[in-house]
């Protein structure tokens, strides 16, 4: 176990940055996101969660595949490869760290999606426990320790006060400790781990979602899916904005565009959503035309369909963006307690 002073937390940015593309949560304006580190930034550890999820570290809201060129009317294709140095994201809560295993099941299954990897093997997860936990937060209901080491961490830490607890859980993390050994000091008293752990998950029992289970879902999957009047009520409020599925850190629909640059052009990838219309509408119409079918459609995958598929593991982490972001109050939390009850 190691500690770094909060006094010295600079020298271990600077420390990283020699090495790796480090990114922090930064305040810009009234948000707070993770960016890229630079002296003159506010790091802001102390906010629970970001604004928007780490998963566009893994899974770019926007990527170029192929830049394509027409040359004498001979077509050039380019592919373009992931590039750039190894990066570290620093201060992840554990919830968004659950949702990278999520996402793995999904894009390193046969046929494996090469950026996908290509970005997921780059990167160094440094997660941080959540000493303060929120009303809107249920990441228990789902299995998640908000005290502990998420199984996507290469690193673990924990806020003491004056100083940070590191402490490296894998292969990747033991090579960014002895990048930055020089800024560590070795940590002693960990009894004042185990107080702060406790305190963390006497929180956590606290909270308003606390008693939130998935698993109170019996009904058959056919059942739910035929309960036309159920979805019919949870739809109607639905504005089909898509913000939900956009802050999720376990959404992954994605679409693949062409640009058409006259000459020279692009292949894209581009973040998508089941609550939009026109999402997955192919040259004879839409497979699903109302609002209710794209509502089930959501909630019956994070609960249902990919659980299934994947040992008993929701596609949900309960970090509760969906919760605080949705304006009419449409979100997971509701459809759980209700089909839990129905």
């Amino acid at each position: 176990m190691k500690k770094v002073l909060k006094s010295r937390l600079t020298e271990l940015w600077e420390a990283i940055n020699n090495s790796f593309d480090l990114f922090l949560p930064m305040e810009n304006g009234t948000l707070v996101n993770f960016g890229s580190y630079a002296a003159d930034k506010n790091v802001r550890l102390d906010v629970l969660k970001t604004s928007s999820s780490v998963k566009e570290f893994v899974f770019p809201q926007t990527e170029t595949y192929l830049k394509f060129k027409n040359t004498r009317k001979k077509l050039e294709l380019t592919p373009v490869n992931v590039e750039g140095r190894d990066y570290v994201l620093f201060g992840v809560r554990n919830c968004d760290a659950a949702s990278f295993k999520v996402m793995d099941n999904i894009f390193l299954r046969e046929p494996v999606d090469t950026y996908y990897r290509a970005h997921r093997a780059k990167g160094i997860i440094v997660t941080m426990a959540c000493n303060s936990p929120e009303e809107t937060c249920f990441c228990s209901a789902f299995g998640i320790d908000a005290a502990e080491a998420s199984p996507a961490s290469d690193i673990v830490t924990w806020d003491m006060g004056d100083y940070i607890l590191w402490e490296a859980k894998t292969e990747k993390g033991e090579k960014l400790t002895a990048a930055v050994s020089s800024v560590l000091e070795d940590a002693e008293d960990v009894n004042a781990l185990e107080t702060l752990k406790k305190e963390i998950k006497e929180k956590m029992e606290s909270l308003p979602l606390k008693d939130l289970d998935p698993k109170k879902i019996t009904k058959e999957q056919q059942e739910l899916f035929d309960m036309e009047d159920f979805w019919g009520d949870i739809s109607k409020k639905c504005l089909a904005c898509g913000s939900c599925t956009f802050v999720c850190p376990t959404c992954h629909c994605y679409d693949v565009k062409d640009y058409d640059g006259g000459n020279a052009g692009e292949r894209y990838r581009c973040w998508d959503s089941c609550m939009i219309s026109d999402f997955t509408r192919m040259a004879h119409g839409n497979p699903r035309t109302s609002q209710l079918q794209r509502v089930r459609q959501r909630f019956m995958h994070k609960l249902v369909y990919y659980p299934k598929n994947h040992e008993g593991m929701y596609s949900c982490v309960g970090c509760g963006r969906c919760v605080e972001k949705c304006p009419v109050g449409l979100n997971i939390v509701r459809v759980i307690k209700r089909l839990g009850e129905e």
